[in-house]
């Protein structure tokens, strides 16, 4: 026999492109169309209904970007469509992007309940319920959402976008629909894309491409609705055919991905989770298999808040098991940057709303779209409830790949989450046989396990599952060539592994410590001022509680409130970076909101503890002595301790306070004094000397007589390097990019500011093209700690602004700071798994060691570090053109601080922190001081979190061991009962002393 494939193959394609599919829908008549557009934000259903609409015609423009036009669509159902399948069949003007992507539209039910989302990929509203001559009258929201795409936009921002109408309306018919051809269509789709992922020599390959030859045969080209039945019937016997014995076995789970915001802003997810929210209960309503999982809290509550009755309908196909929420966190929230306590937030009020609502809570955290997860979130997640982890990020990887997809994750502290990356590598599966063939070939853990998961809908932008994903599917049930398909949930996919563990327990493999994204490394600095927002947030949110738990616990319900704000810009889109112009200019407007606010509950709650004396508020755990500038000074300063007059008219004095509490501002005389020269200053513990341009030329521990810069290596260099990455600017960072940097050494100015003897500060201004950067060293009476304050003005586009530490340090390994703990990371390139890491997330530190003897370089906002051979770079600002064309570009205040230390990293912890939380001067109206709620006696433990318990008076700590030693506590007293993050006991109440094994997280409910 000829070989005559190809040729078979393309006529199959032509056939189904060119008269199978355009058959699906059949005779058709035009709707008569009125719109009204609202002329600037959305609006509800009842204000749109209130307007006068006008007639508008297919072939017209309507809305501008990011407009709303609202259509009433009429027509009469023809008499001679008797017992016709009748949809509606809509296009808004659609552009070739995928759903998600471009415009969207929702129908409206006419009590004002939403009634079905409009897509590219779902066109249809489905009119069972007419028949022939009846009246239709439909009312459709459209939303003009333009395709965000590279290289440069304007329209990522309402004032940028334009106003002239975006989308022109193609289509709007009642067609008669006909099942027949569509159910042709998905049998022509699944045996067409079965051959062609089968080998050329295989049988089956052959026997189907014979099968779908007679078939396409028989279809009569100028009927193919009359021949469909005709051409099924002698499709089924290749249908008919069972998958072989001991096949692999997926489990599809319905999922709609939803970016709580990214090429959208925030109130247009709202409406993206309607509109798919809608279609995945609807789909439930005629396909008794389907089942649809969801994440997200957030998003259940805007549901809940502006859709109760589709809200209703969720509630009921959860009691049925259908409608899954998953992933037990409030939003699907970023893991480099937010800290431990924002993560442990982002489950505690994840798990309570699903609780409160639907009474469940999650087993697994569903992040399958982050970039990248610190080796402390086994452990977090375990404590919020969640053994399981589910995600597929890492199939991006660009250097390395992960050698698992189903595996027990260790954490640095040594809790283990059982742990699945889909091999489908998407979360946005269409239920195609190449995807199906692509996950059995790809999953690694054959030896094992017998099942993989495959999450499917079309998602980012929302969308979800469609009727055509979902007939495929049970297509693919148990078909001879393809994996076994059955659709489930997240469950009873574990339910499937943990059967396999049963079964051979030894044979599970472990990865330990962090799961390290080869990608997207430029996230830890674009939109640096959403990254200084969230941090200032985090630490307000701490002071709040904490302060407010001294007293009755405070606004407790408006604290609430404002932890979801930001924990919904902890959303892993909006914190990194990677989002529109318009998702910033919301997320800094709700910063200054939020950070205004508690400033405000902190002072009030300060007000009321301090005395009318001088009083010193510290938030950090451990006590402090140190010098602070503040704009109140004691009315009685001793003889023994000066008072100096800072060039900002602050006055800088020596106090001390304990951890956590407050205390008496009392000035107290001064060790040494800060001593300024032309080009020098010390502190006798620390000196710095500088050049005639203002580059520091050596940075000495006087303590030990050290030197802690390179021979020859000028310290706290600006480097200005390209930043064009190969593929998403305001996501990506790579290797190249420094290696073709330059040093901005141009001097302006070199100014004495302040000239001790407790403050020392000399501030260095350079100018680069269009940019200015004021560095300014201060120096400390009593402290190693050398500040480095940055003032920016930053206009350079696609250039990357970092600052250079060039220590005399060797180290292998750099620790930096993570989420309740810290990581030890590569400071070479022996491997491509240590060359990867040319560019990783810290938190509040990053130090080099030798034995003895170390250096940290501490920040208050910054998290990319670059570190190799012992130089620590921070990286300070970019300037991504996509997705915001001046990301970045303004005015940028950063904080930085190096510190010198014998080896201690408890020290370097405990000097971070602290650097993070200034001390507070406050006057107040109480008779004395209160005494501490809370001691914690060993200097490796932190506490993130003192306040007053949920439910009942007792207080609730959260602390962790910060340096991988163990620890005792000895202060907390006895009747100390362990909980989970949900303040639930998990343990019996024990009496001091307290251990804590190595980087151990632990929170206590005490009594006051």
């Amino acid at each position: 026999m000829h070989d005559e494939r190809e040729v078979i193959e393309t006529r199959i394609r032509r056939a189904l492109r060119e008269r199978i599919r355009p058959a699906v829908e059949g005779a058709r008549v035009a709707l008569d169309l009125e719109a009204w557009t609202a002329p600037g934000e959305p609006v509800s259903f009842a204000e749109a209904m209130a307007q006068s609409f006008e007639p508008i015609a297919v072939g017209q423009g309507w809305a501008r970007p990011w407009g709303t036009t609202w259509l009433r669509m009429r027509g009469t159902v023809p008499a001679h469509w008797v017992e016709a399948s009748v949809a509606a069949s809509v296009d808004i003007g659609f552009t070739g992007v995928g759903p998600g992507f471009t415009a969207e539209a929702m129908f409206w039910n006419h009590d004002g309940s939403p009634r079905s989302g409009l897509h590219p990929e779902r066109r249809q509203l489905l009119l069972d319920d007419v028949v022939a001559g009846d009246t239709v009258e439909l009312i459709l929201e459209a939303a003009a959402n333009p395709p965000i795409l590279p290289p440069v936009t304007p329209l990522g921002a309402w004032e940028t976008a334009g106003d002239r109408p975006f989308y022109t309306l193609r289509r709007a018919d009642l067609v008669v629909r006909n099942p027949e051809v569509e159910a042709l269509v998905h049998d022509l789709d699944v045996l067409s894309g079965l051959m062609r992922v089968l080998a050329l020599d295989d049988p089956r390959r052959t026997r189907i491409l014979r099968s779908l030859e007679r078939a396409i045969d028989a279809l009569d080209l100028d009927d193919p609705v009359g021949s469909a039945g005709r051409v099924r019937a002698m499709l089924q016997p290749a249908l008919a055919v069972r998958a072989r014995d001991g096949e692999h076995t997926i489990i599809g789970v319905g999922h709609a991905h939803i970016d709580s915001a990214w090429l959208w802003p925030i109130r247009e997810t709202m409406r993206k989770c309607a509109r798919t929210f809608t279609n995945a209960v609807d789909l439930m309503d005629s396909d008794t298999d389907y089942v649809f999982v969801c994440s997200q809290a957030q998003q259940f509550a805007w549901i809940e808040e502006q859709h109760p009755a589709l809200f209703e309908r969720i509630r009921q196909r959860v009691a049925d098991g259908r409608f899954v929420p998953v992933g037990g966190m409030w939003v699907e929230a970023d893991m480099n940057l937010p800290s431990g306590e924002s993560i442990a937030r982002q489950l505690v009020y994840g798990q309570r709303y699903f609780d409160s609502r639907f009474g469940l809570r999650c087993r697994e955290v569903w992040i399958p779209d982050v970039f990248g997860y610190p080796g402390s979130l086994p452990q977090i997640f375990a404590a919020g409830g969640c053994d399981r982890f589910v995600t597929q990020k890492l199939s991006w990887n660009k250097q390395n790949r992960l050698p698992h997809h189903t595996f027990r994750w260790t954490g640095i502290d040594g809790t283990s989450v059982l742990t699945h990356f889909p091999p489908i590598d998407s979360y946005n599966a269409l239920v195609i046989p190449k995807e199906l063939a692509h996950a059995v070939r790809n999953f690694r853990d054959h030896a094992w396990s017998t099942v993989s998961l495959m999450p499917y809908g079309h998602g980012d932008g929302g969308g979800g599952p469609t009727r055509e994903m979902v007939e495929r599917a049970h297509r693919l049930a148990d078909l001879d060539g393809m994996p076994r398909v059955q659709l489930g949930t997240v469950d009873d996919f574990f339910a499937r592994v943990e059967a396999d563990i049963a079964a051979d327990p030894a044979a599970v493999p472990e990865w330990r410590g962090e799961l390290y994204f080869e990608m997207h490394r430029g996230t830890y600095t674009s939109q640096s001022n959403t990254k200084i927002g969230n941090r200032r947030a985090e630490h307000l949110l701490r002071e709040a509680e904490l302060w407010h738990a001294y007293l009755d616990g405070g606004p407790r319900a408006e604290i609430e409130e404002l932890w979801k704000t930001i924990l919904l810009l902890q959303f892993h889109d909006i914190i990194p970076g990677s989002s529109i112009a318009w998702v910033y200019e919301d997320a800094e407007r709700d910063y200054a909101r939020v950070n205004a606010r508690l400033e405000a509950i902190v002072a009030d709650a300060l007000r009321q503890l301090a005395p009318s004396d001088l009083t010193v508020a510290n938030a950090a755990t451990h006590a402090r002595d140190e010098i602070i500038e503040a704009d109140l000074v004691p009315t009685t300063v001793p003889a023994d301790a000066p008072v100096q007059v800072l060039a900002s008219g602050r006055h800088a004095v020596r106090v001390r306070a304990p951890g956590l509490a407050l205390g008496l501002a009392t000035p107290d005389a001064v060790e040494g004094a800060v001593e300024l020269g032309t080009s020098s200053m010390s502190n006798g513990l620390v000196s710095l000397v500088w050049d005639e341009l203002g580059r520091l030329t050596s940075v000495r521990d006087e303590r030990v007589g050290r030197e802690l810069l390179r021979p020859g290596a000028l310290g706290a260099e600006i480097e200005l390097a390209p930043d064009f990455p190969n593929e998403y600017d305001a996501w990506d960072l790579e290797s190249w990019a420094r290696r073709n940097g330059e040093t901005i050494d141009a001097c302006d100015t070199i100014e004495i500011v302040d000239g001790g003897p407790l403050v020392g500060r000399v501030r260095v201004t350079r100018t680069f093209d269009a940019s200015t950067i004021a560095v300014t060293y201060v120096v400390r009476a009593m402290s190693p700690r050398i500040d480095v304050e940055l003032s920016i003005d930053w206009h350079h586009r696609e250039r990357l602004l970092s600052i250079a530490f060039p220590w005399a340090v060797h180290a292998d390994v750099a620790h930096c700071d993570i989420q309740f703990g810290h990581v030890a990371r590569p400071t070479h390139r022996n491997t491509s798994w240590d060359a990867a890491k040319f560019e990783v997330c810290a938190h509040r530190w990053v130090d080099v060691s030798e034995p003895g003897f170390g250096v940290a370089v501490l920040n208050d906002g910054r998290y990319g570090h670059s570190v190799s051979d012992g130089i620590v770079r921070v990286s300070l600002q970019r300037g991504a053109r996509f997705p915001d064309p001046m990301a970045d570009d303004g005015h940028h205040d950063v904080r930085l601080a190096v510190f010198p230390h014998g080896g201690d990293l408890a020290a370097v912890a405990q000097a971070a922190e602290g650097f993070n939380l200034p001390l507070r001067v406050v006057r107040g109206v109480a008779a004395a001081v209160p005494a501490p709620l809370v001691t914690v006696d060993a200097p490796n433990v932190l506490v993130s979190a003192v306040k007053q318990a949920d439910a009942g008076a007792d207080l609730v700590v959260r602390m962790w061991e910060a340096i991988g030693a163990r620890a005792t506590v000895t202060s907390l007293g006895d009747g100390v009962v362990r909980t989970n993050l949900l303040e639930e006991p998990i343990a019996a109440p024990e009496s001091a002393p307290l251990e804590l094994r190595p980087f151990e997280l632990i929170t206590l409910q005490v009594r006051r």
